[in-house]
């Protein structure tokens, strides 16, 4: 089941890196600008063409949702890997706004883990006490 879709998984990643190479010369950028991000675009409008259509069989369909889910965490971490050098390469004041939002990032986890937590509005008493809550079967 791995091995199915890694052909189209691959035909997508070309497609993606070519068209953000063609948007850098574009706009007059030495770089790939966007090309994962396409790439990633391209492999979702496909896989749901091809669904809605019914180009694809099960073991190809359970092969595309395996490398999908493989295909967002390795390309995230080979493009910031890109970033971290060109970061580098760019000074300290890029190096210190990538450290700073890193730092933003952390401090901004406990607020929004607690988002969406019910408290609640009964005590103790009021459930009947914490050994009756205990001796019921």
């Amino acid at each position: 089941m791995v091995i199915y879709g890694v052909a189209l998984l691959a035909i997508c990643m070309l497609l993606g890196v070519v068209s953000g190479e063609l948007l850098g010369v574009a706009i007059g950028i030495d770089a790939n600008v966007g090309g994962v991000g396409i790439a990633m675009l391209i492999l979702v409008l496909l896989i749901d063409y091809l669904r809605k259509n019914n180009k694809l069989n099960i073991k190809s369909q359970e092969g595309m949702s395996f490398w999908g889910a493989m295909y967002i965490p390795i390309v995230i971490a080979m493009a910031a890997n890109q970033n971290v050098v060109a970061a580098l390469d760019g000074g300290p004041l890029a190096a210190v706004a990538g450290i700073t939002a890193v730092i933003a990032s952390w401090a901004m986890v406990p607020l929004l883990s607690s988002i969406g937590k019910e408290e609640s509005t009964f005590s103790n008493e009021e459930l009947g006490g914490a050994d009756n809550v205990r001796n019921i079967k």
